[in-house]
């Protein structure tokens, strides 16, 4: 029909469509060789933040996103409207996005903490212009400072405590073991022993499906964390509720910037394995899901996000070359560079050990905890903060162990004769 009617463009006027619809028209039009634009989302138009006129290229999201997320608005503002709110890490990818959540709830007060300046100045020079009415603090802190943390709070009384502060760079953090305990473990005490002191209705620590069987210091960190919420909440009159997902698209660090750099450079585009694969979900939905599984805990929850179907890396890095214009292969070259350290060729969203039964919510589940002696949790976390001050990361990696058993080293895997690796692609 292309070669036919001599059409120059396609436009994928779908805008209820489902990822899966519109992978299949989009390879449709690859496979005839047409040019494809697409009209905006209906959740936009009905917003008003776009008109039907406004054609765009088809993106990542539109291909690997789920369908629209089905929240209990009126539960979720009834947790969050007209409560003083406070977003740790609220510069970040997630932590922005939850800040932009909350601010269209109504809260009578958007308390931003950030460590970086820089992300803090653009989250509230962007937030501040739009919900003018909103009182928006935003304050620069360090989640491992007692003092600023006490400050924080002492000030501003937050009801919801979104705790989205922390390191997550996987191969960055391997050799870093004290600052990544120090910030994720450390710091997530900290804030959390505050919300308790000073009367918090909720506290929700964002977590990562890397926490489940670690083979990594990043999500050894992150599992500390949880063990910690989900049993300070059995004493504590603050709910304290975990929320667990996978990758985010877009978000700082991950796959998808890099890989448009790498496209813009002429390539090759870097893989670490063929047949690694993540799960995915958008920062807009993963927020979403973050408040909805906040106002649905009691205290002492893992909620897990259904996180849909997982994704091949490489299939990620042909679609992103392919929605450039370009070709993967002959165009842009895909180079397969080895696993890092402490990377997986697949994540898990449960421990075995974990129990998963359904919600109220269809993409919501929940995980039965372990629980710990509490006496020896906390020994064992004065150890780690002593050995943090020290800068003793034998010890702390002893206490890594004692606090996950189940982490383990990510054992080499087998690669095809076509790897090409890491050490000899920089030489």
């Amino acid at each position: 029909m292309v070669d036919e009617l001599d059409i120059d463009m396609v436009i994928i006027a779908m805008p209820s469509a489902s990822s899966k619809q519109i992978r299949n028209v989009v390879e449709l039009c690859e496979e005839a060789g047409v040019e494809f634009r697409m009209l905006p989302k209906m959740a936009d138009l009905i917003a008003g933040r776009v008109s039907t006129g406004a054609l765009r290229e088809v993106s990542i999201e539109d291909l690997l996103g789920r369908d629209p997320v089905k929240l209990d608005l009126p539960a979720i503002r009834a947790g969050m409207s007209g409560k003083c709110i406070l977003v740790s890490g609220g510069g970040g990818s997630i932590g922005s996005e939850l800040c932009r959540q909350v601010a269209r709830l109504g809260p009578a007060r958007l308390v931003i903490v950030d460590h970086s300046e820089y992300n803090l100045y653009r989250i509230d020079y962007e937030l501040t212009r739009q919900y003018p009415d909103i009182e928006i603090v935003s304050m620069l802190c360090d989640v491992t400072d007692p003092s600023a943390v006490d400050q924080v709070f002492e000030r501003h009384r937050p009801a919801v405590i979104l705790h989205a502060a922390a390191y997550k760079h996987v191969p960055l953090l391997e050799p870093q073991v004290r600052e990544a305990v120090h910030n994720n473990v450390i710091g997530t005490r900290t804030v959390a022993d505050a919300a308790d002191r000073f009367g918090s209705e909720i506290f929700v620590l964002v977590s990562t499906d890397k926490a489940v069987n670690p083979a990594n210091i990043m999500g050894a960190t992150k599992r500390m964390a949880e063990i910690y919420c989900q049993n300070l909440s059995q004493h504590s009159a603050t709910r304290y509720i975990t929320v667990r997902f996978g990758n985010v698209l877009g978000s700082a660090g991950s796959v998808v910037p890099l890989f448009l750099e790498q496209i813009r450079q002429g390539g090759p585009v870097t893989v670490t394995h063929p047949e690694i694969t993540r799960y995915f979900m958008t920062i807009p939905e993963a927020s979403q899901l973050i408040l909805q599984a906040g106002v649905m805990g009691k205290g002492g929850e893992i909620y897990v996000l259904d996180m849909g179907q997982p994704v091949k890396i490489v299939y990620l890095a042909e679609q992103m070359i392919r929605l450039s214009g370009l070709e993967p292969g002959s165009d842009i070259e895909i180079e397969f560079t080895g696993l890092r350290p402490g990377e997986k060729l697949y994540e898990e969203l449960f421990h075995e050990k974990e129990t998963l039964v359904s919600t109220e919510h269809s993409k919501i589940l929940l995980a039965r905890y372990r629980t710990w002696d509490w006496e020896r949790l906390q020994k064992l976390l004065h150890d780690i903060s002593v050995a943090c001050q020290r800068y003793d990361e034998d010890s702390l990696r002893g206490a890594m162990h004692e606090f996950v058993p189940e982490l383990s080293p990510t054992p080499p895997a087998a690669l095809p004769s076509n790897v090409i690796p890491l050490d000899s692609h920089k030489a």
